[in-house]
């Protein structure tokens, strides 16, 4: 990774506005390199990653700047309508030009548009467009004819030939209908059966070709597009609920009864696994998911993972849609301290097929190093957007403060912190001092000033109460005071003091 601004040193800006931004995603993670380096190996050769390391360090900006080195989604996954077994869709994967080719035969099968004043007048009388007494033209939805205020659609016998146009209307699937008419016209030396039919303002013409390429289209199964060719390559499931990561069915109250509810394969729901389907699914603190990392090792292992409804309850439980595919890249992080409660066999597949990063916590106090600070705090204010860029003699301040966390939390002499995000706190909250002075530059006294106001809780407790212990016996009343709330806190207050 290049360093940012090489060459620059600090007087030669005025403020962070003139810092360069690199516009690689991996370029802007701050003193990673070892995982920055591995995490775009991981990207190109598609190999899981397990990131571990205190909070704030990077983590989830590694993790999502790695699609920026995955091509984009090729694939669109669909639930196709099974006839014979409607609780048991089929799965359908279209590649892109499958899609672009639907798309043609779809714009093939749209007709031709007109104004409702270029087609026959006993057509646009009949669809409601024009009224049969004065000859106004309005929108279909007015019943009564702004012009002469009568009734605009009279009742037009239909001729002589009236009949043979529904037979005909019939064959090709279509009625006779207020929205839909039936006619001919000639081309050339024969007559061609054309359907004109309401389409918003306009009226839209299907000839005979149109509609026989419509009833083949309206032949096949219908189906439900549950992960879309159009789609992020990043997909953030940490957190998730049961059916957020691995889909669902919803439930319908009349059970899927083809008349009077819903299909089992438009109740259908993707879950994360399915939608990072050939790019990256990020799980912050995977440990939290409990027993469903197991589910996460299966869809590894299998490269698809099957829709079923999760409520037994529920109507969708009889639903199942099996081979949902599910081909991603796993990038799982957690802090140290919770790196055992991975599952054994998950953490075996990912080492098996991907690489274990700890992440670093500090990075050397040096000049190259301190222009990767003025980096990171020009783009802590781009991406807020909302508070003004900085003057260096406040970037240094801000830097002298990453040193002395260096120092104070993570035990380092001569060292910047890595623990950015609180350093990003610290930014925002001097950029919005700023902001209520009116001032053009966060400047050296907003910091000062942010520096008093914005700290840790924990700080703020060893600085005026000296440790947890005296904050807990200060601020307890009378009855928390007694034998058994203090037995309470009591292996509390020692696993956790500040002294």
């Amino acid at each position: 990774m290049g360093t940012p601004s090489a060459g620059i040193n600090f007087k030669d800006l005025s403020d962070t506005s003139y810092v360069q931004i690199p516009t690689n995603p991996l370029d802007r993670v701050i003193g990673q390199e070892d995982a920055v380096r591995m995490a775009k190996i991981a990207a190109m050769q598609r190999r899981h990653l397990l990131l571990v390391g205190p909070p704030g360090v990077g983590k989830s900006m590694i993790a999502q700047a790695m699609s920026f080195y995955l091509e984009r989604p090729k694939q669109e996954v669909r639930v196709v309508h099974n006839p014979q077994y409607p609780e048991r869709p089929f799965v359908e994967i279209k590649s892109l030009s499958e899609i672009n080719r639907e798309k043609e035969e779809m714009s093939s099968v749209e007709g031709e548009i007109y104004d409702p004043r270029d087609v026959p007048p006993t057509i646009a009388e009949r669809l409601g467009y024009r009224c049969g007494k004065c000859g106004f033209y309005s929108l279909p939805a007015e019943a009564t004819c702004p012009n002469c205020n009568n009734p605009k659609v009279q009742n037009v016998q239909q001729g002589p030939f009236g009949d043979v146009f529904n037979v005909i209307g019939a064959a090709f699937g279509v009625q006779n209908s207020t929205e839909r008419v039936t006619s001919t016209r000639r081309i050339g030396e024969r007559e061609e059966v054309i359907i004109y039919e309401r389409y918003g303002d306009r009226i839209r013409a299907l000839d005979e070709k149109t509609l026989e390429r419509r009833r083949k289209i309206e032949k096949k199964s219908p189906s439900k597009v549950i992960v879309p060719v159009s789609r992020t390559p990043f997909i953030l499931a940490t957190g998730a609920s049961e059916t957020e990561l691995l889909g669902d069915v919803r439930h319908d109250p009349y059970g899927g009864h083809p008349q009077l509810g819903t299909m089992p394969y438009e109740r259908v729901i993707a879950g994360s696994v399915h939608e990072a389907h050939e790019g990256v699914l990020f799980v912050d603190e995977i440990t939290h998911l409990g027993n469903l990392q197991r589910s996460i090792l299966t869809a590894m292992q299998e490269r698809s993972f099957p829709i079923t409804g999760r409520n037994p309850q529920s109507a969708g439980a009889s639903v199942r849609v099996d081979g949902v595919p599910a081909d991603f890249i796993l990038v799982a992080a957690c802090n140290i301290q919770d790196l055992q409660y991975i599952l054994s066999p998950l953490r075996s597949r990912i080492v098996g097929g991907g690489y274990e990063l700890l992440m670093h916590t500090t990075m050397p106090d040096n000049p190259e190093n301190r222009l990767r600070y003025l980096q990171f705090i020009a783009q802590e204010i781009i991406v807020d957007g909302k508070i003004p860029h900085m003057t260096m003699e406040a970037a240094e301040m801000v830097i002298e403060e990453g040193k002395r966390r260096g120092k104070e939390i993570d035990k380092k002499e001569n060292a910047l912190t890595l623990r950015l995000r609180e350093l990003g706190g610290l930014i925002r909250a001097a950029g919005d001092l700023a902001v209520m002075e009116e001032s053009r530059l966060i400047e050296k006294g907003n910091v000062a000033e942010a520096l008093k106001t914005y700290l840790p809780v924990e700080e703020k407790i060893k600085k005026y109460y000296g440790n947890l212990a005296n904050a807990m016996s200060t601020e307890t009343t009378i009855s928390q005071k007694s034998e058994e709330y203090l037995m309470k806190y009591h292996n509390y207050l020692e696993d956790r003091s500040y002294d």
